[in-house]
């Protein structure tokens, strides 16, 4: 059965939560944006600092423009987009400006896994699994 998940049709991106369950069983929540344009997910120092995913931040200087700086990567127990669970998913660690309101931006890697469908005219996000053959691939 497919998943609905709403967005703002007037937001300039499309803004949702994703939930990650860290090994000890605690949840967390996070801002996030998707980005059709990144090929891997990617999730804020910062955040992952807050919610214990790490033990510390490095500092970077980011370049002009809204670009994020990776500089690692970290592999998430679980994570929850658009009512889909994923195990152990490796994310980029990136720097994000503070003013972006953002934890983490959702790429590919999670769109390729699931049949996802953006509905503009009705604010929706409709996702469902991926036939097994198609996972294969």
């Amino acid at each position: 059965m497919p998943n609905i998940t709403i967005f703002n049709t007037k937001a300039p991106y499309i803004f949702l939560s994703v939930f990650v369950t860290a090994a000890n069983g605690s949840n967390h929540e996070f801002d996030a944006i998707f980005d059709t344009g990144a090929p891997r997910t990617e999730f804020s120092d910062t955040a992952l600092q807050y919610a214990g995913f790490l033990n510390e931040t490095k500092p970077v200087s980011l370049h002009s423009g809204m670009q994020t700086q990776k500089y690692g990567k970290i592999l998430l127990p679980q994570i929850k987009i658009c009512g889909h669970s994923i195990n152990k998913l490796e994310v980029f660690v990136s720097h994000f400006e503070k003013s972006w309101g953002i934890d983490a931006l959702i790429g590919l890697d999670f769109l390729r896994q699931f049949k996802v469908e953006f509905d503009y005219s009705k604010g929706f996000i409709t996702s469902d699994e991926l036939p097994i053959s198609k996972k294969a691939e």
